[in-house]
């Protein structure tokens, strides 16, 4: 639809959502064309191609009642009040059922190169993001507890004790190995999804938004996607370092709950190693929220699962640029792409979590009905 075009709906039930080109505005549309037969989405009123500017003209989905939160919104009560967990199961199990379906119904084995290439391809290869947040600078890393400075370089020629795993943390080998497991002619099972499972591109009743990454996907790679919001970005590392993600998204803005920490951290120089003690707190809402993911992808054999673990590492390395985290949050988070990568993690213990209590557990949520 050209800018003359007439759209259906009033404005205040439309949302219109801006393209970087016609190009791009083309491709979103395409994407969201693939989907719509298949799964629940807003409708698409069509393009609107201005001299300056490109829109997409969705349904608003807030806007006509078809749905009332966001999942990062339902999440956030479900922290709060144990009454919504029962609400937010059911937006759990209805993502990974559609997850599920895409690959049985549209999946292939196709090379990454043939995937959409935004979130992994083009991150991963030689003079993308990670080599320009990782590999071009030597980061200072300010080590909790001690009063000492290592950089990249050098935290990699230590060994690390986290938990009581032992592991080493050599962001350039990774980064290595995941470019050798991510090479553009790797076939992997892709089917057509949305592209970016997060909090905010959810909303309940469960409808599908945002359509740029939509198109052909690998499954595990979409599983690692949701599964890594659950744990870090969006309990955590987003509301705290893309605030504005949130600002113009969820519905409630209630404030995350989540609050991963380094308890303790001894540094043996002469040994060259280190020892942590970690916590992975999070609310009770999103707590149950993983646990529910990991069960809803893994099938009998736990197969939808197999080498999560490199998609996992470029999801940890790839979203929030290293020299934007503190010392404390950029040595946790080397710590999870460690244990992501050591075959002795198991996807359970990767995904562990101590859950908080419910702040308000006598209280009922206004936002949903008392159960029957």
């Amino acid at each position: 639809m050209s800018a003359a075009g007439r759209l259906p709906l009033a404005p205040a039930a439309t949302f219109h959502k801006a393209a970087a080109s016609r190009e791009e505005c083309a491709t979103e549309a395409k994407g969201w064309a693939q989907l719509a037969p298949r799964i629940e989405v807003p409708a698409l009123h069509g393009q609107i191609l201005l001299p300056d500017r490109q829109l997409l003209a969705y349904e608003d989905v807030f806007a006509t009642g078809r749905c009332e939160l966001l999942m990062g919104d339902v999440m956030a009560l479900a922290d709060r009040d144990p009454a919504v967990l029962p609400r937010l199961n059911r937006l759990v199990d209805g993502i990974c059922a559609d997850l599920r379906t895409a690959a049985e119904e549209t999946g292939k084995h196709v090379p990454l190169a043939d995937c959409v290439p935004d979130l992994y391809l083009d991150r991963i290869r030689p003079g993308g993001r990670l080599d320009r947040w990782y590999l071009r600078r030597d980061l200072p890393i300010a080590l909790p507890h001690t009063g000492t400075t290592l950089t990249l370089q050098e935290l990699a020629d230590f060994t690390v004790t986290a938990n009581g795993r032992r592991l080493t943390l050599n962001v350039a080998d990774i980064i290595d190995s995941l470019r050798h497991t991510l090479a553009p002619d790797r076939r992997w099972l892709a089917a057509l999804t949305q592209g970016d499972p997060t909090e905010p591109n959810i909303a309940d009743p469960l409808c599908w938004l945002d359509f740029e990454f939509a198109g052909r996907n690998t499954a595990v790679g979409e599983a690692a996607n949701l599964l890594w919001y659950l744990m870090a970005l969006g309990g955590w590392l987003v509301p705290d370092y893309q605030p504005d993600v949130y600002a113009r998204t969820l519905r409630l803005a209630l404030p995350p709950l989540s609050c991963p920490r380094i308890d303790h951290l001894e540094l043996h120089e002469g040994r060259r190693h280190i020892d942590v003690r970690y916590s992975w707190d999070t609310g009770p809402g999103r707590s149950a929220a993983i646990t529910r993911a990991l069960d809803g992808f893994r099938g009998e054999d736990g197969s939808s699962l197999e080498e999560i673990h490199v998609f996992l590492a470029l999801r940890i390395l790839g979203v929030i640029p290293a020299d934007r985290l503190t010392s404390h949050d950029l040595l946790l988070v080397l710590i999870k792409l460690a244990e992501s990568q050591d075959p002795l993690t198991t996807i359970d213990t990767f995904f562990t979590t101590t859950p908080a209590p419910h702040p308000h557990s006598g209280e009922r949520s206004s936002h949903v009905p008392a159960p029957a």
